[in-house]
């Protein structure tokens, strides 16, 4: 039977780009996933937001044009609000071709990845799969998603707090249209969050996001309703994908780690509570875990692992919990045009701004007494 360092679960963003800085530690690291391709079963739009953009050396090559305007629409979607920013505040990805690079990147560092293979359980050490012979892992990760089977298996927390979400994402013609980020605040079709088109001039991604108990007709419907008039869309040019899937918003989990193992990217609930962003958590997130865990596993110190808790990361979220709890309660269209146009005013742009804007989107993750995982960067390459 085989034996490894380490076991990750999840071949996403998170999953990889901690696969890489372990294996980057002369760790012996697996990486598995059920899917057979990673450009199948994509489930985030893709959207980097500056603050990654100017931390993380990203492959240019894989990311649209930049994007400075937003248009924040009321149901009626009359008067749109345009906030736009001297810099470019948002890129859109690749995501197909930025898991592939990823995935490569990890194997290059020596991590071994291992697809159409499905995890199934784990005790004592000894870890099930189908579709592969069992394994004994020191320590384990779970990166496979926001209802994450590893952190059950582990006994750590788990989210129970989610949106569901649902884009279309589609090629356009070129120099057709100017990059810009449509927003409609529109509880009949995003309740408690929102219907959007971001377009870059490449693609157009259309979706909506909302609490799956309001959603009464169902997901896919909502989305194909607004996607016949949604603001600021240009008319496809090609294939048209569709991608989907649960959105943790309660914030960081609190207990992430134990000795067997610990949860990274939508598995330890890092997507910011307010904007569903998870990109950038899960980067940052991911050095830290990298570097705690090659702690843990070099000294057998459990102390360690008390650096890789989400308590601390809880304070800094309780105004976007705050924030989304008034979210939330944006039920009518009604309340949804008064909430319009209390953005409208001098304050109401600049909170909107701060929040679209801001840098502070996640908080800093890396304590000072914890060396950074990386020599370099760059997640994918």
């Amino acid at each position: 039977m085989q034996t490894v360092d380490v076991l990750v679960v999840g071949a996403g963003l998170a999953g990889l780009h901690t696969a890489r800085l372990l294996a980057r530690r002369d760790l012996n690291v697996m990486v598995v996933d059920r899917r057979r391709s990673l450009s199948t079963g994509i489930r985030t739009t893709g959207i980097f937001v500056r603050r990654t953009l100017e931390d993380f050396d990203l492959p240019d090559h894989l990311l649209g044009p930049g994007v400075r305007d937003v248009l924040l629409y009321p149901p009626s979607r009359r008067a749109p609000i345009r906030l736009t920013s001297d810099r470019d505040e948002y890129r859109v990805a690749d995501m197909p071709a930025i898991y592939q690079q990823a995935h490569r990147a990890a194997e290059s560092a020596g991590a071994r990845v291992l697809l159409g293979v499905r995890y199934a359980g784990a005790s004592a050490g000894l870890v099930r799969f189908a579709g592969a012979e069992p394994v004994t892992a020191r320590f384990i990760v779970g990166a496979d998603g926001a209802r994450s089977r590893v952190a059950r298996d582990l006994g750590l927390d788990v989210n129970r707090r989610f949106l569901i979400g649902a884009e279309i994402v589609h090629p356009i013609a070129s120099g057709t249209t100017l990059p810009a980020f449509h927003c409609v605040l529109d509880p009949r079709i995003a309740p408690g969050y929102l219907g959007w088109v971001i377009d870059d001039g490449r693609h157009a991604h259309v979706g909506v996001a909302g609490y799956p108990h309001a959603m009464r007709t169902g997901i896919r419907h909502l989305l194909d309703a607004f996607a016949a008039d949604a603001p600021g869309r240009a008319m496809p040019t090609g294939p048209i994908e569709r991608r989907g899937g649960p959105i943790p918003i309660g914030g960081v989990l609190r207990r992430l780690a134990c000795p067997a193992g610990l949860l990274v990217g939508d598995a330890a609930g890092a997507v910011s509570p307010l904007t569903a962003g998870g990109l950038d958590p899960c980067l940052r997130m991911s050095e830290l875990a990298a570097a705690v865990a090659t702690a843990y596993l070099r000294t057998g110190d459990h102390r360690t692992l008390d650096e890789y808790s989400g308590h601390a990361l809880r304070t800094r979220f309780r105004g976007r919990l705050l924030l989304r709890r008034t979210f939330a309660g944006i039920r009518s269209p009604a309340a949804a045009e008064a909430a319009v146009a209390l953005l409208r005013g001098r304050a109401g742009r600049a909170v909107a701004a701060r929040i679209l804007f801001g840098d502070g989107s996640f908080p800093t993750v890396n304590p000072p007494h914890v060396q950074p995982a990386t020599a370099a960067p760059d997640p994918t390459t």
